[in-house]
């Protein structure tokens, strides 16, 4: 990475050609689904590197199993309950003609990882799981605009001291890929420093994209940092995780894009403080359309590996930027910090 590095016109995810995301929420529900499709299938991968993950479909993404690509990717609210809404997808998919082609079906591959926002003060009492249509809302929703903060998976999502959100950021590097990052950000730990307004991202920060107000440092930083298992707002112990989907144009093989996905954790330790935690299931999908060789299978890789850490610890730090107040919310949002 250097000077020349940019983001691209939209400064999110879907400046990654071909990559459509959508988003579905319930304001009652305080949650939601994001999906994130193609014009085509693409290459994907997965990292995991929390201790309390939920995941559908991730043990087909090694590199060593027999589908290599995957039609969607789903990022949503509602815990384990949640996994439901990579059905609706599949669902939506399979009427449009998509998925893989085996004894005659169409099978959609679409790979899920969930949050928990089961405590965060919305209605939880359905008799019938609501993710499933909210994911296939999503998908029918899907383009290359979409909005930031209390949107689709990041509807209900919080930190330790604000609410959450979901953020997207890109950059275009000097030899031509592009690389997108989107987060559902509902960490145990915060985005912020001592519970103010400054961003742990703000070293990377991009023409003021979440507020230019430059770093700071903890009033101590030896002191183990405010968390939800603190008794913070949103369920304690149980509600948390942040996951993430890191895209580019570049072509990559799942072992390359395995190699991304793990390089973007970076960025999320640099947003989040704790992060990683045994009470996060934190978590990054890599996905790679394959429009642009790589410039050098080596410096190309860590080129993006870098890029794909940068966009994530910034559009976690532009989720919860973007996000504003809802009625019933059990935390401020960051515009309400003074």
């Amino acid at each position: 990475m250097n000077a020349r590095s940019r983001p691209g016109p939209l400064n999110l995810i879907t400046d990654v050609g071909g990559l459509l995301v959508g988003n579905a929420g319930d304001d009652a529900l305080k949650s939601g689904v994001t999906v994130l499709t193609g014009d085509r299938p693409f290459t994907a991968a997965v990292h995991v590197m929390g201790g309390a993950p939920g995941t559908r479909e991730t043990d087909l993404l090694a590199p060593d199993k027999l589908v290599t690509e995957v039609d969607a990717l789903v990022l949503s609210g509602g815990s384990a309950f949640g996994l439901d809404a990579a059905g609706g997808v599949m669902a939506g998919l399979r009427a449009a003609g998509r998925g893989f082609a085996v004894a005659g079906q169409h099978v959609p591959i679409v790979p899920a990882a969930i949050l928990f926002d089961l405590a965060n003060g919305g209605d939880k009492d359905w008799t019938e799981s609501p993710y499933t249509d909210l994911g296939r809302e999503a998908l029918r929703e899907a383009g290359t605009g979409f909005d930031l903060g209390r949107e689709g998976a990041g509807l209900g999502a919080m930190t330790a001291t604000t609410m959450g959100g979901l953020g997207s950021a890109s950059l275009v590097l000097p030899w031509g890929a592009t690389v997108g990052a989107l987060v559902a950000v509902n960490a145990l730990g915060s985005a912020t420093i001592d519970g103010g307004r400054h961003f742990y991202s703000a070293p990377w920060e991009i023409g003021g994209e979440f507020g230019g107000l430059g770093p700071a440092m903890p009033s101590d930083p030896a002191a183990r940092p405010v968390t939800k298992a603190d008794g913070a707002a949103g369920g304690g112990q149980g509600a948390s995780t942040t996951i993430a989907i890191v895209a580019t144009d570049a072509k990559l093989s799942q072992a390359q894009a395995q190699r991304m996905a793990i390089a973007a954790h970076d960025g999320m330790a640099r947003a989040l403080v704790p992060s990683h935690t045994p009470l996060d299931g934190d978590l990054v999908f890599a996905a790679a359309t394959g429009e642009v060789p790589l410039s050098d299978p080596v410096i190309g890789a860590l080129d993006l590996g870098h890029a794909a850490a940068t966009c994530l610890a910034r559009a976690i730090a532009r989720g919860v930027h973007a996000a504003r107040p809802r009625p019933g919310d059990l935390l401020p949002c960051w515009s309400d910090l003074s």
